[in-house]
């Protein structure tokens, strides 16, 4: 067999580059959930939001139509649950808005869940070696957290505004606590600041 020319070696170590930076770029990803976290936010087409300054938070009860089972992470870590009314609580008076559980212009839900993803990824780098195609597929497994928090009119209960984030999510508990208080401070910075 004869030795590989210096244009073959250039393409091996070029191809051994890239797949340890994809490597590493992928693994820094999953592994730096609170730099990841996705945020979308939708307000109602007739929000009004001016003169409303006070906010209250409601016990999370349900999630959709759906009654939260006795052995929801919600309703079971009441630590978790804390931190994160805790955090919602703060992120909204940084916004100019006041805490006021009896009567409030505004009523806050919110919800926290974590699922297994699975994402594929495929490279293809368009040229054969040795007449095999040069493709990789990549499989990561992680948990992803969703936070939801959603902004109701209490007068006519209508949802006026809803936020949510996604990030993977670590099992350490701590860390998961993180993840959740970032992605509740940056759905809430999207909010309206108080008038």
């Amino acid at each position: 067999m004869a030795p590989p020319t210096l244009r073959a070696r250039h393409r091996l170590s070029l191809h051994v580059v890239l797949t340890a930076c994809i490597g590493l770029a992928l693994a820094a990803g999953a592994s730096s959930c609170g730099h990841n976290i996705q945020v979308q936010t939708v307000t109602a087409p007739n929000a009004q939001f001016a003169g409303r300054r006070t906010f209250r938070i409601l016990e999370p009860r349900y999630r959709g139509n759906v009654a939260l089972a006795s052995n929801d992470p919600m309703l079971v870590n009441s630590i978790t649950a804390q931190a994160l009314r805790d955090e919602i609580r703060r992120a909204f008076e940084s916004r100019g808005y006041v805490y006021a559980p009896d009567r409030a212009d505004l009523d806050v839900a919110y919800y926290a869940l974590a699922q297994p993803v699975t994402d594929i990824r495929t490279f293809d780098y368009g040229y054969t070696w040795r007449g095999f195609p040069r493709q990789y597929v990549d499989v990561v497994q992680y948990e992803q957290g969703t936070v939801i928090i959603d902004v109701i009119d209490p007068a006519t209960h209508e949802l006026l505004w809803r936020g949510q984030g996604k990030a993977p999510v670590d099992q350490d508990p701590n860390k998961y606590v993180s993840v959740l208080r970032q992605a509740v401070d940056k759905i809430v910075a999207k909010f309206p600041q108080a008038s």
